[in-house]
């Protein structure tokens, strides 16, 4: 059974059809498979739905409707939230952005949702980070873990 870390640049290809939408769809239909995210990602998509009415992508009618599916998708458990970030994730994420920000070019929250990540990789609660952020990806490849793009998810189309 796999299990998928969705970073936020993931999460929102549930809300939003964009490219790699259908991929991301198809792992959380996927039987038996587990679809995980941050606490952080459910702040993010706010600002996510935000730029999005600015950008003209969607209608303050469709942000709404956008907020109701993710807040039923977690209640119904189709998606789950994973633990609370910890002061070690917070110390995990600041060795990340030491060694990983100026070579990798990786951010404050990536660095968060990463390390919270990479730990529940550690812990074999996920398989695989599903991430659109090649910044991300590469860190977390570097880091040993799994990445998919869902642009561009290559052989490892469920």
């Amino acid at each position: 059974m796999a299990s998928y870390f969705l970073d936020t640049s993931a999460l929102a290809k549930l809300y939003h059809q964009e490219t790699g939408s259908a991929y991301v769809e198809r792992l959380v239909q996927q039987p038996g498979s587990i679809v995980l995210v941050s606490r952080l990602s459910l702040i993010e998509m706010e600002s996510v739905f935000a730029i999005k009415v600015r950008t003209g992508e969607l209608s303050p009618s469709d942000q709404e409707l956008a907020r109701r599916r993710l807040r039923a998708d977690v209640a119904q458990g189709r998606i789950l939230v994973g633990p609370p970030i910890e002061e070690r994730h917070y110390q995990s994420a600041r060795r990340l952005l030491t060694r990983y920000g100026v070579e990798m070019a990786l951010r404050t929250l990536d660095s968060l949702q990463l390390a919270l990540a990479l730990d529940m990789h550690q812990l074999r609660q996920i398989s695989f980070i599903v991430s659109a952020d090649q910044r991300l990806c590469r860190v977390a490849e570097a880091c040993g873990c799994s990445t998919i793009n869902p642009a561009d998810p290559g052989v490892l189309t469920p």
